[in-house]
């Protein structure tokens, strides 16, 4: 049975959240104090986190950082705060997908069982070697990307994303076949989570001296650009 921490201080919604998960057989738990989450976190063998972002003494962006830092465990944002800056502040923090309240229990559902079999399930990432497009290569075993001495940590979320790119170099890949790739379902995921994982990787390759790599075509999709000469 996979473990999960729900970090939300709405007892009732709290309270339905964990009812609904305990039906398919996850084991929740719920912090009763949220002045010391980060060492609840770290005592508990943990599958997944479920973080609010409003809470007592330590808001979600900042708790989603310290987790990260200590573990590569997935990280579910839930919050009411549904601005772009919002879901882009926790990608770049180490979330995993952002789900904005108020939300049907059917796609809370389906988001968690898609993040667990993505991480856990049939389609874990198993990959032990590098792939590598002239000095660029990512790790499937760290979730890095390096280019010769600079070294970025990637979420699994940008790693699937960035690989496929990668994989299908100078060629455009579809919106839909991108969030198949990461999320499985196009059903349930907001088009604007595509969006915010495509900047964050934009980011990452810019301070890595790559500004123009990821193109992108309204209507057709993302391309990753590597010029097969300095002149293209």
């Amino acid at each position: 049975m996979y473990k999960l921490l729900l970090i939300e201080d709405d007892i009732q919604l709290s309270k339905l959240i964990q009812e609904n998960l305990e039906r398919y057989g996850y084991v929740v738990h719920h912090p009763k104090n949220f002045s010391n989450l980060l060492e609840e976190f770290t005592s508990i063998k943990l599958d997944l986190v479920l973080l609010d972002i409003n809470l007592p003494y330590y808001d979600g962006f900042f708790l989603c950082r310290s987790f990260r830092k200590e573990s590569n465990v997935p990280i579910i944002i839930i919050s009411a705060r549904s601005q772009e800056l919002d879901q882009i502040m926790a990608i770049e923090l180490g979330a995993d997908d952002y789900i904005t309240k108020p939300f049907t229990f059917e796609i809370f559902q389906s988001k968690v069982k898609a993040t667990i079999r993505r991480v856990y399930g049939e389609y874990a990432t198993k990959e032990t070697i590098k792939i590598c497009v002239g000095p660029l290569c990512i790790d499937a075993k760290t979730l890095t990307l390096t280019c010769h001495e600079k070294k970025v940590e990637l979420s699994k979320n940008e790693y699937k994303l960035l690989k496929k790119l990668i994989e299908n170099k100078n060629t455009f890949i579809s919106r839909e076949e991108l969030i198949e790739e990461v999320w499985d379902s196009v059903t349930f995921v907001d088009d604007n989570t595509l969006t915010v994982n495509i900047s964050r990787i934009k980011q990452i390759l810019f301070q890595l001296g790559f500004d123009h790599a990821i193109k992108s075509k309204r209507g057709v999709g993302y391309m990753f650009h590597f010029p097969t000469s300095m002149g293209d």
